[in-house]
């Protein structure tokens, strides 16, 4: 996974003047056409890394077109 914070940057260049500055991140979209892809710890791992928290309660997960039932879980609880 490619992190906004690598190589000493710190945000995102959003334009040639405007840099999105991710110390204030408020949403996040994991996209992906398998489950497996979607469950991961690694976006997890990174957020704590750089002072973000996940706050499970807040989460929402939308499935489109999918007939896979498994959850997916944040830190081993059931995302909704």
């Amino acid at each position: 996974m490619k992190t906004s914070t690598s190589k000493g940057k710190h945000g995102i260049q959003w334009t040639a003047r405007i840099q999105l500055d991710l110390n204030f991140t408020d949403d996040l979209a994991i996209l992906s056409r398998a489950r497996e892809q979607m469950q991961t710890t690694s976006e997890s791992e990174a957020s704590v890394s750089v002072g973000i928290i996940i706050h499970k309660s807040k989460s929402k997960i939308l499935k489109y077109n999918t007939e896979d039932t498994n959850p997916i879980t944040i830190d081993g609880d059931s995302a909704t």
